[in-house]
């Protein structure tokens, strides 16, 4: 009996030793892109779903988008909050492999979404020299969030490698 333990866990480590390395998560597309075309996760990665984060106050004794700031400004503060939540469950921005961006039609651009506006905010946390990683994205104009002057909402979801 001993010994049939000791062969079965004998295999087991033989086993172990023959597997592959562990898959890594893959980011696709043109690297001059600002996003990934295409973002690949192995089987056995965890997903953590982050809700929509909106844009903190800059100034409380503002109305309207003075209150949140332009769309650059708003997308900073929000890509903020979404690492404050990332790291929270011992993530970052390298770990995100989807992200979906609503806009609102800025007034000062004529009701138009703010693109470039949010691109100089997104540019300083995807595909910099510190984090080059940039996640498959999508990007909507839409007619409002849940208070007047809100122009971002960003929600994520990252990849855990398994343990």
């Amino acid at each position: 009996m001993t010994r049939l333990l000791s062969l079965a866990a004998l295999g087991a480590v033989a086993a172990l030793a023959a597997l592959p390395a562990q898959a890594q998560v893959v980011h696709g597309g043109d690297p001059k892109g600002a996003i990934a075309s295409f973002v690949t996760v192995p089987a056995g990665y965890d997903t953590v779903y982050v809700s929509g984060m909106t844009p903190p106050v800059i100034d409380a004794k503002a109305t309207g988008v003075a209150m949140f700031g332009d769309t650059k400004t708003q997308t900073i503060g929000v890509i903020g909050r979404l690492g404050d939540a990332l790291k929270s469950q011992g993530l970052g921005f390298g770990d995100v492999v989807m992200m979906r961006v609503l806009l609102v039609g800025d007034p000062a651009k004529d009701g138009k979404m703010d693109f470039a506006g949010m691109m100089e905010g997104y540019k300083q946390f995807f595909g910099t020299a510190e984090q080059p990683n940039k996640p498959a994205r999508i990007t909507s104009q839409v007619v409002s969030l849940v208070a007047p002057g809100m122009l971002v909402e960003i929600e994520v979801q990252a990849v855990r490698k398994p343990k």
